[in-house]
């Protein structure tokens, strides 16, 4: 992922050789000036792998929220969509009904 983008590794720089000219750089602080390099790009290739870890876990819990969220969603439509739909003749009938089921047709 992110891990393409980046050309080079502490290891690479760190066996990284330069040739030597009469007239070039200092090789101690060319090497200082590496080890700093190298001590970035591993903090930097850490952080990264921590904040992928972050995403990975925040995705996951993400969907299961969403899932959570759908499942409650359709346990609250159950439960309204039945005792919305209930009105007071509805009960009087079953009422009617189990009566007539208990003390038997007597009319």
């Amino acid at each position: 992922m992110l891990y393409d983008k980046i050309t080079l590794s502490p290891k690479e720089i760190l066996e990284k050789d330069f040739a030597i000219d009469t007239r070039g750089y200092r090789p101690q602080e060319v090497d200082k000036y590496l080890d700093t390099i190298i001590r970035d790009y591993s903090n930097f290739i850490s952080m990264i792998k921590q904040k992928d870890l972050e995403q990975k876990n925040l995705v996951e819990e993400n969907l299961r929220l969403k899932q959570e969220n759908r499942i409650l969603r359709e346990n609250v439509d159950l439960v309204t969509g039945t005792d919305a739909k209930v009105t007071n003749v509805d009960l009087i009938r079953r009422l009617s009904q189990l009566e007539k089921t208990v003390y038997g047709d007597e009319e």
